[in-house]
């Protein structure tokens, strides 16, 4: 599943396509772009094999990763390129 490409035919008969624009730091409040992406899941409520996705910035990938840490909730950090094939949570 893909979340940059779910919206199907557009309004007035346009596709969607992509996404435009930038993917941006999941931290409230930032507008950073995301160079990571923590993969994570509440065990209480997912699979064993489902990943939420949260996206950070550099410069709040350790905040982000400890707050998920500290839940029992982070799996992993991955590099987030920016090509959906390639971003696409397992």
């Amino acid at each position: 599943m893909n979340i940059f490409n779910l919206g199907g035919a557009g309004l007035g008969g346009q596709d969607s396509g992509q996404a435009t624009a930038a993917a941006t730091c999941s931290r409230k409040g930032c507008r950073q772009d995301a160079g990571w992406q923590l993969l994570w899941n509440n065990p209480r409520i997912h699979t064993p094999e489902r990943r939420k996705v949260w996206l950070a910035c550099n410069e709040h990938r350790e905040w982000l990763e400890d707050y998920l840490q500290t839940r029992g909730l982070w799996k992993e950090t991955v590099p987030f390129t920016g090509d959906p094939a390639v971003n696409e949570a397992r």
